[in-house]
């Protein structure tokens, strides 16, 4: 990995790049037809970065018919052709780490420390596990009689519409793009407008890495005017969305109203993070919870929203994640001693913000400072109806529920509409898998917080999901149709043998 700079030096690094200015459509950065642009900000400083195109319907069908003209090509390369392309993409975002990360940071947020050691090291292994994962994944013949084959064979499902979230922009754009490349798909991938610029020098990388012009397409804008269009064209085949229920109820609808496109959801989540009276070293537990509650600001939708913890424990864990908190410091997000930056917008940061008056009980925290950052804040609730307990927050708040059981502990937990993750400590290896079997949440980690890794399916029950998984092999289902190749052997010249 490479090794962290000093604030300073990443300033020097930040004062001199180049930031993307146009959308990516058929291998050439282009205007908005419109000629309409819109400005993305450093959310630590309010200062403009660029100004990037405001795409529109006439944009989203420009890509498309681009992605759809360049996808027989791609999707009939060989698996060695397209699995060396996505390689020389992983390496030119290895060899342009630093300056990725820096761009990160200044258009989102997130701290150097993050996109340095966790996002951008991510992106590229992410991008290489699917790209060895393309000679690697077989078809299958099914039991057969003396009569017949049936061979079941995966295609790629067409033109991909791949609509990203805010708070990871490059590796969600990686755990997309990764798989449906993989897979021979053809792309439109439309960035959140907050956060956009990464996606569109990955674009322009992967020109470089010798994927052919029209297969990867950024088209930047608004959701209304270019994530509705994508879902609701009749030339894109299936659509990925990470980000709010509220906004993946709506591709269902697009979905419903155009050409029953297939839809992947990966939605929000309140997560409830279980812990025992035996639970074992406390100290590490806490290092965990803290991680998990205030990790990216809190904006990210497996972090631990909920600690449901038992009443022997609950005052000697809280001094220690007090105590633990107290080394994340907050602030500038080029300072590669901060643990936890800006929120990513305005509109954001209200939102957040609001969920600290209430005359909700504070027991650590709950501070703002000038420029949208909420420091590290736990607050202490009744019962599971309480609006903390019950809507996601998306920021460094973390919501405490005591209780007197596991059996009470999993009840509050799965009280809930959401199902992404779930955590529960304990020293007890039955209690441990009884509560991970009971957990109703699409991952469940024991002793530590996590998401597991690129081996490991990603997604949610209920309305944290829909329809498929990120990560792992499971990801290629998004993007793949199965067919059945039926063949019938029989010959009466031959039905002899």
């Amino acid at each position: 990995m490479t090794e962290l700079l000093t604030r300073a030096q990443y300033e020097q690094i930040a004062s001199k790049l180049t930031f993307p200015s146009k959308a990516i459509i058929d291998g050439r950065s282009v205007e908005a037809k419109s000629g309409r642009t819109f400005a993305t900000t450093n959310p630590a400083t309010g200062e403009k970065l660029a100004d990037l195109p405001a795409c529109g319907p006439e944009d989203v069908d420009a890509a498309v018919a681009s992605a759809r003209q360049s996808f027989a090509g791609w999707a009939k390369q060989h698996p060695a052709v397209r699995k060396q392309a996505l390689l020389r993409l992983a390496q030119l975002i290895e060899d342009n780490l630093v300056e990725l990360s820096v761009m990160e940071s200044l258009d989102s947020g997130k701290t150097i420390l993050d996109c340095q050691t966790v996002d951008v090291p991510e992106t590229v292994n992410c991008l290489r596990w699917h790209a060895e994962a393309i000679d690697k994944i077989y078809d299958q013949v099914s039991p057969a009689s003396n009569d017949h084959i049936a061979l079941v064979v995966r295609e790629p499902v067409g033109v991909v519409g791949l609509v990203l979230p805010w708070n990871f922009p490059l590796l969600m754009l990686a755990w997309k793009i990764g798989p449906a490349l993989a897979a021979g798909c053809s792309l439109v991938v439309k960035p959140a407008a907050e956060t956009s610029l990464t996606a569109l020098r990955v674009a322009e990388l992967a020109l470089d890495a010798g994927i052919p012009a029209g297969v990867f397409n950024v088209v930047t804008g608004s959701g209304s005017q270019v994530g509705e269009p994508i879902g609701r064209h009749m030339d894109v085949d299936a659509v990925s969305f990470t980000g709010s229920t509220e906004t993946g109820r709506r591709f269902l609808n697009y979905s419903s109203e155009s050409n029953l496109k297939e839809v992947v959801l990966e939605m929000g989540g309140k997560n409830p993070s279980i812990v025992m009276d035996d639970a074992d070293d406390l100290d590490a537990v806490a290092a965990h919870i803290v991680n998990g509650a205030y990790w990216n600001m809190g904006e990210n939708c497996s972090a631990i929203s909920r600690l449901i913890v038992h009443s022997a424990v609950k005052g000697k864990l809280l001094d220690k994640i007090v105590a633990e908190v107290k080394n994340w410091h907050v602030g500038d997000p080029l300072d590669p001693d901060n643990r936890v930056g800006p929120l990513v917008s305005e509109a954001h940061y209200r939102k957040v913000a609001s969920y600290l008056g209430d005359g909700v009980k504070v027991l650590h925290g709950g501070e703002t400072s000038k420029g949208r950052f909420v420091h590290p804040t736990i607050v202490e609730v009744e019962s599971n109806a309480a609006r903390h307990a019950k809507e996601e927050i998306f920021g460094p708040i973390l919501t405490v529920i005591t209780v007197d059981s596991l059996k009470e502990a999993v009840a509050i937990a799965n009280e809930t509409e959401y199902g992404l993750t779930a955590s529960v400590f304990t020293g007890n290896g039955k209690r441990a898998m009884r509560a991970a079997r009971a957990l109703r949440a699409g991952t469940v980690t024991v002793n530590s917080f996590g998401e597991g890794d690129i081996t490991t399916p990603f997604g949610g029950y209920r309305q944290s999901g829909f329809g498929g998984r990120d990560n792992s092999v499971h990801a290629h289902d998004q993007y793949t149709q199965l067919k059945t190749i039926w063949l019938d052997l029989n010959d009466d010249e031959t039905a002899d043998f």
